[in-house]
């Protein structure tokens, strides 16, 4: 199986007689790692005007090596890799405000920062500053950054963008496919003023898989060429690709055997099966007791139909990742193993208590407060997997157990659309309607793509039919396909059905539901919030439209308007004649 293979050179040079301000540094983890957050390359250079920007260099490539590896592999490499760098400006403009540069920002904690991130078959760019990116082709070097650098004159300019030069910095992202073979160089100004594609090419061929010695070459060749300043040069060559459907997922799986079929009493991997809890032609669920600690668990097994399907594979083994990585009481856990697996399966906690379906069955019109308890704790399961860049996408009363303490939990993590995994996606929005039709957001059938708002959206349809036992537009959302369709939805009033309840309820669920995402709450802590403490901007009167008070009433108005509008018509028409 192809693999994810590089060969890296660097070297850095200082200036004659002085300290040394470029940084440079690379991470090439092996293993499990490599496959989730890839391999990095970083430079900075430090500004000269600055007694101690060299410390900066220092502190910026080696927390943003360090750093990046430890974010969360749910998230994609932007926000992992601009997170860091943004928590990384922060802590230099601090230490620049708490030293006596603060009266002088030139002589501050201040340097510029460029990497690349090799990661599957993409690669990621990230710059600030005006050090720089190129990729090498047989007679010129590419520029891929963009110098940030302000020029008052011919003779004078100073950097429009660095790290710590202000308390927020904005950072410089690219993303494209790689190609093998391609040689990339990362330099500060002190070399790349000097060298050019040539010499580059010549470094190479006089080096052959040496980098390093390619690296110190260059270096060399851009302080003999007449360079005063420090000079930093990193190469780096891509020699194989994973293939390009290689899943990220795959390797959870790898070498496990199919289960057999399973019996209560039955022992199984280290469990002794209780009794099935479900069956379908996705899945089989059974109840199982842990024989290593006597914890119960739920043991989940592929379909013995799909078990040729490497896509519904890695969805399969994608529930127990992602619950690994959520860490909220509202969220289903994995069950703890400390053993080797021999067969593939899913193992996580057991819930004893009921699905909100059944809830939904033995409170028909429940109290507004008991569905606004049950609303806020799906809030806070659904922000747990927002803030890891995941969306659950299939949120529905199936997929929600309330146990025997009313504690609510979110289950079902087989549909989870995961940033972090999507990396490498030509387009890595969710596309795909992976949800049950009737809870699904309309931006799914539109092409638009899932995003927060979506789960928002299906999480106010459970809210809305909860307190009505209806959906808010019957199966209309799941015949839109284009959004002149999803303009047309028409919301129908829950005081409709409860006309006890107080007018804003309508006003925050009717919000949440628009058909425009960009028009919703923001997240699903507002929507929770709104229906605790609703704002002016609910309470103010306000009438409703005629078809959501009387829908009946509107089309009976509207007949008669219609027919009066053709016997004038007619009228006209004949009084022509």
């Amino acid at each position: 199986m192809q693999s994810l293979r590089v060969t890296l050179g660097q070297h850095s040079l200082a200036a004659p007689g002085s300290v040394n301000q470029d940084f440079h540094g690379a991470m090439l983890p092996q293993g499990s790692l490599r496959n989730a957050k890839g391999i990095a390359v970083a430079l900075a250079d430090g500004i000269g005007s600055s007694r101690v920007s060299q410390v900066a260099s220092a502190a910026a490539v080696r927390g943003f090596l360090d750093d990046y590896y430890a974010t969360s592999d749910a998230w994609s490499v932007r926000r992992s890799a601009q997170r860091v760098l943004s928590a990384t400006n922060s802590w230099l403009h601090a230490q620049t405000m708490r030293s006596d540069a603060r009266f002088d920002k030139d002589s501050g904690y201040v340097c510029t920062f460029s990497a690349l991130i090799l990661k599957g078959r993409d690669l990621h760019l990230l710059h600030v500053g005006d050090a720089r990116i190129h990729r090498l082709h047989p007679n010129a070097l590419e520029q891929l950054t963009e110098d940030h650098r302000i020029h008052v004159s011919s003779a004078e300019s100073y950097l429009g963008r660095a790290l710590g030069a202000a308390p927020n910095v904005e950072i410089d992202y690219r993303c494209w496919q790689a190609e093998v073979g391609e040689v990339y160089l990362l330099a500060t100004d002190g070399a790349y003023a000097h060298i050019d594609a040539q010499a580059v090419h010549q470094a190479l061929a006089a080096c052959g898989d040496d980098l390093d010695e390619a690296a110190r070459l260059l270096a060399a060749a851009a302080q003999a060429r007449g360079g005063d300043d420090d000079s930093t040069v990193q190469l780096l060559r891509i020699d194989e690709l994973p293939l390009a459907d290689a899943a990220p997922l795959q390797s959870q799986r790898e070498g496990l055997s199919m289960p057999p079929a399973l019996a209560p009493r039955a022992s199984f991997d280290g469990f002794t099966l209780v009794r099935e809890l479900h069956l379908s032609s996705r899945s089989h669920v059974h109840l199982a007791v842990d024989e290593a600690t006597g914890r119960q668990v739920v043991l989940k097994l592929p379909s013995i139909d799909l078990r040729d399907d490497p896509d519904y594979l890695d969805r399969f083994v994608l529930e127990e990742w992602v619950a690994r990585r959520v860490d909220s009481i509202h969220v289903l856990k994995a069950s703890p193993i400390d053993r080797p697996r021999t067969h593939l399966y899913v193992a996580m906690e057991y819930v004893d208590g009921q699905t909100l379906a059944q809830w939904m069955i033995d409170h028909p019109r429940p109290p507004l407060d008991s569905v606004r308890g049950i609303v806020e704790q799906l809030a806070k399961g659904l922000q747990a997997l927002h803030g890891k860049e995941m969306l659950h996408q299939d949120l529905r009363p199936e997929n929600v157990m309330i146990d025997r303490t009313g504690t609510v939990k979110i289950i079902d993590l087989a549909t989870t659309h995961v940033a972090g995994l999507a990396d490498g996606a030509r387009d890595p929005r969710a596309l795909a309607i992976e949800g049950s039709l009737q809870y699904t957001a309309p931006e799914y059938f539109t092409g638009q793509g899932g995003s927060p708002r979506s789960d928002l959206f299906s999480l106010a349809v459970l809210a809305y039919q909860m307190l009505t036992t209806q959906l808010p537009y019957g199966l209309q959302v799941s015949r839109v396909r284009t959004r002149a369709d999803a303009n047309r939805l028409h919301y129908l009033p829950v005081r409709h059905f409860r006309p006890e309840l107080p007018a804003w309820v309508d006003a925050v669920l009717h919000k949440a539901l628009q058909p425009d995402p960009a028009r919703r709450q923001q997240a699903v802590s507002e929507f929770a919030y709104d229906l605790r403490a609703p704002g002016q901007e609910f309470l103010r009167p306000r009438l409703s439209p005629l078809i959501e008070r009387n829908p009946v009433r509107f089309w009976q108005c509207t007949t008669v308007l219609l027919a009066a509008a053709v016997v004038l018509l007619l009228g006209l028409r004949l009084a022509g004649h």
